[in-house]
């Protein structure tokens, strides 16, 4: 169980903490930002596990560069331009890793049960991944953090370095793509039994 004061304690508070070498301070740090992250790094890779591997690396690289964080109490900022650079490496690695394989287009099956299924609903996973991966890679990044993670349009367009119109023109762009492959009813049941 986290001690009450570190889950309701500011991350400015935290990441001093975690500066001086409490491990807990950090906990609370990644059980507060790891969907974030983990949302990131789904829209830029495309795949579940992938993405829990690389939001897990962003974390670590983020524990040893605790000190370069400018703005403490805009870690998650901070956390988030981690995961999606640590993404796009990671995406970056892959594509040269299955250029040098033979049975580079048969992508591994993703067997293994997700700590974070609920991102996705049942049946409506497979369809909705596929939908997801005929956006372009700031279209899912959008939707991601937007519909699934409750990102407000200033957070994303911080996050993105975009403006926040731009992150609602393309949240729009973005949801009538995967209306017209999921239709209506599917991508609106999706978004409310998440």
């Amino acid at each position: 169980m986290m001690d009450a004061t570190l889950v309701n304690a500011p991350d400015g508070e935290l990441v001093a903490r975690t500066r001086t070498g409490d491990g807990r301070a950090f906990d609370a740090l990644v059980r507060r930002h790891f969907r974030m992250v983990y949302m990131i790094a789904l829209g830029v890779l495309g795949n579940r596990m992938d993405a829990e591997d690389c939001a897990q690396d962003a974390f670590l690289r983020a524990l040893t560069a605790i000190d370069q964080c400018h703005s403490p109490e805009r870690v998650g900022a901070w956390l988030g331009m981690i995961a999606r650079n640590t993404a796009r490496n990671s995406y970056a690695a892959r594509v040269v890793r299955d250029a040098d394989s033979l049975d580079a287009s048969h992508p591994s099956a993703d067997t293994a049960p997700s700590p974070h299924h609920h991102a996705v609903v049942g049946e409506l996973r497979d369809r909705l991944e596929s939908a997801l991966a005929t956006l372009t890679e700031t279209q899912r990044t959008v939707v991601l953090l937007h519909d699934l993670h409750g990102s407000p349009h200033a957070d994303i367009a911080r996050l993105l370095g975009i403006s926040e119109v731009a992150s609602r023109q393309t949240l729009f762009v973005a949801r009538r793509v995967l209306r017209e492959r999921l239709g209506a009813h599917t991508l609106t049941e999706f978004l409310h039994e998440r």
